[in-house]
């Protein structure tokens, strides 16, 4: 059985997270599911904790009763790490390397393949930071799935939506084959 970690950022697209573990729980892999602060205002921890069958984790310092870190034993554990919604600021947190939540941890320290489905206004994806970022994360083996066009929650209309869970889904599996 894979193991697959999906990373939860604070986007609107977050309640799509719910699907996405359900789906990927059905068809036979252990998700574990770790959330940004950011994330908890979009959807809570107990709905993805209930869906994976696993306690979500969303703080660093939270105790476990292991004497190794969570966020390495998750990291270790991981044979894919999918981070869905992957919001703009946590595409340039992974770009440059920062550990600043318990995701970006994981995201630094497991050597599984990294899955990233990006949502955001659609000038924060065309921006040329995000642009770079994306550049930079492509060139280090970090796969992409989207983002998509369609109606912005912001009211705009264009590129920016997370991809539809059943193509990040049929990406994870495609990396894990």
């Amino acid at each position: 059985m894979k193991t697959i970690v999906i990373g939860v950022t604070g986007s609107i697209a977050a309640y799509k997270a719910a699907d996405l573990t359900s789906q990927l729980v059905k068809l036979g892999y252990e998700v574990h599911v770790t959330m940004t602060p950011a994330a908890c205002q979009f959807i809570t921890p107990l709905t993805l904790q209930t869906l994976s069958r696993h306690n979500v984790v969303t703080d660093p310092f939270a105790i476990t009763g292991e004497w190794r870190p969570g966020h390495i034993a998750l990291a270790d554990q991981a044979d894919l790490l999918i981070v869905a919604p992957a919001s703009a600021n946590t595409i340039a947190a992974l770009a440059h390397g920062f550990a600043n939540n318990y995701l970006t941890e994981i995201a630094l320290a497991t050597r599984a393949p990294i899955l990233l489905a990006p949502a955001m206004n659609g000038k924060m994806w065309e921006h040329p930071a995000t642009k770079e970022n994306t550049a930079k994360l492509s060139e280090r083996g970090v796969h992409f799935v989207g983002p998509a066009s369609g109606l912005l929650a912001c009211g705009y209309e264009g590129v920016g939506r997370m991809s539809p869970v059943e193509d990040i889904v049929a990406r994870a599996a495609q990396i894990l084959a």
